[in-house]
């Protein structure tokens, strides 16, 4: 567990700088808030390690067997993750960031938690289902009034880590073949964006003018997020 937390710390450490490197009042606020949402589900996370070391004498975070450090647990990690209801940070700490910090927050920064939450067992299956379903109904009506694009992908992150976490139930090789599909999704949209400056629905309408087949696959990827 003590590796697993530090690999936790280290990855939130390495973005902080990379948030708050545009010296401006929305990154600065976008850099504290992601730092103290992660340092509070790290705290989760070392609460919920102590906790099932005290009862049962082991520090193996993989296999927890009391209630309570085993829900901790779950929570921290859907914090880290993102879903919802602990989801209100991602889309706001993404819209006060570059396009190539979003795209880092939305694929890389999802690696690390939910490796640890496809590595953990006997997570509780009715929290996880309803955070899934939850995440799944909150990213998808969240994300349909939205006219900036990384709010937009902000909302689909929580949208399809629903779905992952709620076919993690059922199988972790779907659940992390979904992971992969989706990143893969998210970095081709996130690419074409960067490319062209694009931040807002109003630009992408633009974008046909300057690549016409650019725009339809950017437009066949908005589909299949």
């Amino acid at each position: 567990w003590f590796f697993a937390w530090i690999g936790l710390e280290l990855n939130t450490l390495a973005i902080i700088p990379i948030l708050a490197k545009h010296h401006h009042p929305r990154a600065t606020e976008a850099a504290t808030k992601y730092f103290i949402i992660q340092a509070t589900a790290s705290s989760l996370i070392l609460f919920s390690s102590i906790l099932n070391a005290w009862y049962t004498g082991t520090w193996d975070i993989t296999q927890l067997s009391i209630k309570l450090a085993t829900i901790t647990l779950t929570i921290a990690l859907t914090m880290k993750l993102g879903l919802a209801p602990m989801h209100f940070w991602l889309p706001e700490v993404m819209q006060g960031t570059t396009l190539s910090s979003a795209l880092i927050i939305a694929t890389w920064q999802k690696l690390p938690p939910m490796s640890l939450l496809l590595m953990t067992k006997h997570l509780p299956t009715p929290i996880l289902l309803t955070l899934a379903i939850t995440s799944t109904l909150i990213g998808g009506w969240s994300g349909l009034n939205q006219v900036h694009m990384r709010k937009i992908l902000a909302f689909s992150s929580i949208a399809h880590l629903g779905w992952t976490v709620a076919i993690l139930i059922l199988s972790q090789k779907l659940a992390l073949l979904s992971l992969m599909i989706y990143i893969l999704m998210t970095t081709a949209l996130f690419l074409i964006l960067i490319s062209h400056t694009t931040k807002t629905f109003k630009d992408m309408s633009q974008l046909w003018i300057k690549s016409p087949a650019l725009s339809t696959s950017c437009m066949f990827i908005l589909m299949a997020l």
